[in-house]
């Protein structure tokens, strides 16, 4: 005579070990405070109002050319620096490059004033400056991410700064497409929509408002819990998710004065890719720029997709320019510290026997 367990098709048998683990890790996340950012060793060397310049020095330099990262206002810059084993930043400075790191701060109500002009020229060709006379380098490689990237194609295309290689990551070119649901952009671009009462009202947009919106408009902003749960049992994915979700929620507040621009320059009115764009008196022409020039997305991105950044490919004047697609979402690839890579691969023999200057 025969016995039957009856079930045992239908209930698999626990991992009590991988369970264990995944059910202690989701305890951690809702019990213990978010985790420490440790910064890739580090010294500041310049500073204006809330924005800081900061100098990673290689580990052991094998490049000439030092790179100056510049990341999005929107957000806090370090998930350019997340930690080791994940940060871009840290990628950089073992693969031999000397890295220098815009950290433009959270604005407070009394800088409401500060437009995309103070912030290209006043700020950030002025810490250019500075990194270039630090270095002690004729020339200097500039890396953008997001709106980071977007910003330093606007300012390689108006400025004399010996700029040797232009590196953009998820960057928005053409404003005239996006994630924005198309009836916001129908609005702002025929003008039935406008964020000036609402930016005129809170003078700095608060960092709570620009999470919302992030969230909002991206999955990204969400922090999905059920890959963590799914994958809760893998402790180093999950020390990655807390750092994601800690910087999610961790918004930079923006200026009234920038804000406006940005949505009616950029998004209305598409000035970057018609070029009618000034900045500081001088006219925004992506084709002043001429230097070797690398592009890429990503194909999982839900912030910035990959038609937006293309168009930029034929807008320049550089004859050594590359566009690539990689697999990976918009934040997934800083997180992995994969952008070292990526970036690594295309600037190394592009980053030697730069002339030196006395520091």
């Amino acid at each position: 005579m025969s016995t039957k367990v009856l079930g045992t098709n239908f209930f698999p048998l626990l991992n009590i070990e991988k369970e264990t683990k995944r059910w202690n890790n989701l305890y951690k996340i809702m019990t213990e405070h978010k985790p420490e950012i440790v910064p890739t060793p580090r010294q500041r060397i310049w500073k204006k109002n809330k924005t800081t310049l900061w100098y990673h020095p290689a580990k052991d330099k094998k490049h000439d050319v030092p790179i100056f990262l510049v990341y999005s206002l929107l957000n806090k810059v370090y998930i350019l620096d997340v930690g080791e084993g994940s940060s871009v930043v840290g990628g950089l400075t073992e693969r031999g490059y000397d890295v220098y790191l815009l950290d433009w701060g959270s604005p407070g109500l009394e800088d409401s004033d500060i437009t995309l002009d103070n912030y290209i020229i006043d700020y950030m060709e002025n810490a250019l400056k500075r990194a270039l006379r630090h270095s002690g380098a004729k020339e200097i490689s500039l890396a953008g991410y997001c709106l980071g990237g977007t910003i330093a194609a606007i300012l390689a295309s108006i400025t004399k700064l010996p700029i040797r290689n232009l590196t953009l990551a998820a960057v928005p070119i053409d404003f005239s497409i996006g994630i924005v649901p198309d009836k916001w952009l129908e609005g702002l671009q025929k003008g039935s929509l406008s964020f000036d009462q609402f930016t005129d009202a809170h003078e700095t947009i608060p960092s709570e408002f620009l999470y919302l919106m992030f969230r909002v408009l991206s999955p990204v902003y969400g922090s999905p819990k059920i890959n963590l749960i799914t994958r809760a049992h893998d402790e180093e994915y999950v020390e990655k998710w807390r750092r994601m979700d800690k910087w999610t929620k961790d918004t930079a507040s923006f200026t009234g004065a920038a804000f406006k621009q940005m949505f009616n320059d950029l998004y209305k009115d598409n000035k970057l890719l018609k070029g009618d764009l000034m900045i500081g008196g001088r006219k925004v022409d992506l084709k002043n720029i001429t230097c070797p020039l690398f592009v890429f997305s990503c194909s999982r991105d839900t912030l910035v997709l990959d038609k937006q950044s293309l168009p930029v490919m034929d807008l320049v004047s550089s004859e050594d320019k590359t566009y690539e697609v990689y697999e990976g979402g918009h934040v997934s690839l800083a997180l992995t510290g994969v952008f070292a890579e990526i970036w690594d691969k295309w600037l190394s023999s592009r980053s030697l026997d730069a002339e030196k200057e006395p520091v």
